[in-house]
């Protein structure tokens, strides 16, 4: 299977036609790429997005590239319906990375004075932002104690030519690296690195051991060896078919005001850790193509972090709880704060243990719903229906407050402490219930058919 991202937009437009739009008439850096992605959404399209004329520079923007389900199934080779389950089964299965002498991001370096930001179309996606933003930036560092690598999305803001704030608010494996260079008085060395295989990205959200590095993650999702090359001044690899690298450091010890951004969770956010990095130098490939992931609750910002979720979930309960149907972690939610959870019920208090395993597989998630294996965790309004008909809330709802939350999350507090809720909306186990309304297959089977030829 290829690695870059253009084989796979090239791949992904023939099995999709009319997937991938082609943008052949200008358009601005200042809100027009972000624009258009809400649109494509208002019509519940997320096709990718090629803009191939950006005013001002000869560079053009790609996006969408991990915007929907479709994508990432594709990516990964299975129906979308089996995408969490083979996300969950694949990043267990690990390969070590390869490295390559000579990669494409080679062909073009710029240093010291020529080291310019501007040079990229870097776009300003809402009014509201601070400036313009790198969101699609994978940013790979070391451990400076163990030396295991990792690499994960931060926000990036445009400060100077070769300088830009970046916020490691998520408070995971980037935080710490940090945290222990700046504790030695060391900056972190590190590479932002932009135009990315879905597959890459994907790996990159996991959750794997500290003791293991997250380029193994992509390989299991590849099924062979990620090819990654050496940064053209760090002492590090990143992916060799990345479309543009920049490299530079992280400052210990500085902090500047970042932001604010519109995030995830749909707000402007103001909330930030502050760090600094610095560009040491950029290296891209000939003629490199410009990754932008959509910032607030866009698609392409949020769908891989649900489908990460999803599969950490399954893995976590697969076990404790023997029968779990699906899980869904919705757009609805930011595909970060809500989880619902299918089980067939095979003991008492079964429904009411899965509440907490999910609730500590990340601190971000902060409801859960379960139901039982009859209810489509994908259809909100089949949970919802659940909700209403099988929850009292005076048995079923357990509260957790005082808990470790998202810093982003606008409803907690300023340290991100926030309150957790489960709810049991699975029918009372060993006890009498209403029988369901259900349509034999057959029928509707039978209608499928008449209703596909009455279309015609």
């Amino acid at each position: 299977m290829s690695q870059d991202l253009r084989s796979f937009v090239a791949a992904y437009e023939r099995a999709h036609p009319g997937e991938v739009v082609r943008v052949a008439e200008p358009v601005s850096i200042e809100h027009d790429v972000m624009a258009l992605v809400l649109e494509y959404e208002r019509r519940r399209r997320w096709p990718v997005l090629l803009f191939e004329k950006v005013a001002g520079h000869d560079i053009p923007i790609v996006a969408n590239a991990v915007a929907s389900r479709r994508t990432l199934a594709f990516a990964l080779g299975v129906p979308e319906r089996e995408l969490a389950a083979a996300y969950a089964r694949r990043i267990k299965e690990r390969v070590k990375p390869v490295v390559v002498p000579d990669p494409s991001f080679h062909r073009r370096v710029l240093r010291g004075a020529d080291v310019d930001l501007a040079k990229l179309p870097i776009p300003l996606y809402f009014p509201g932002d601070a400036g313009r933003y790198l969101t699609a930036g994978m940013l790979v560092a070391r451990d400076p104690e163990t030396g295991v690598e990792t690499e994960g999305y931060h926000r990036f803001q445009v400060k100077g030519p070769d300088r830009m704030g970046v916020s490691l608010h998520s408070r995971r494996r980037m935080f710490e690296y940090q945290r222990r260079a700046e504790a030695r008085g060391q900056a972190l060395p590190c590479a932002v690195v932009l135009g990315l295989h879905p597959l890459v990205s994907m790996g990159s959200l996991a959750y794997p051991p500290a003791d293991v590095g997250k380029f193994e993650v992509v390989g299991g999702l590849f099924g062979a060896p990620l090819e990654v090359a050496p940064c053209v001044t760090a002492d590090l690899h990143v992916p060799a078919h990345a479309e543009i690298v920049i490299e530079g450091e992280i400052l210990p010890g500085v902090r500047e005001p970042e932001g604010p951004f519109g995030e995830f969770t749909g707000y402007v956010s103001r909330r930030s850790t502050e760090h600094v990095f610095v560009a040491k130098a950029i290296a891209m490939r000939e003629r490199p193509w410009f990754q932008s992931i959509g910032s607030g609750r866009a698609g392409d910002h949020i769908t891989t972090l649900g489908l990460v979720r999803e599969a950490e979930i399954l893995n976590a309960l697969g076990r404790a709880i023997p029968n779990v149907a699906a899980v869904h972690v919705p757009l609805s939610g930011t595909s970060s704060f809500t989880a619902y959870v299918a089980i067939r019920q095979g003991r008492p208090g079964e429904a009411r243990h899965v509440i907490p395993i999910v609730l500590g597989v990340d601190h971000y998630l902060k409801l859960v719903i379960v139901v039982d294996d009859d209810i489509d965790v994908f259809d909100e309004s089949d949970v919802l229906w659940a909700v209403a008909t099988r929850m009292q809330a005076d048995r079923d709802l357990v509260v957790i407050a005082g808990s470790l939350g998202a810093l982003l999350d606008p409803s907690a507090d300023d340290r991100g402490v926030t309150a957790k809720l489960g709810i049991d909306a699975t029918r009372p186990f060993g006890q009498p219930f209403a029988e369901k309304l259900v349509m034999p297959p057959e029928k509707m089977a039978w209608a499928r058919a008449l209703v596909d030829r009455l279309g015609r």
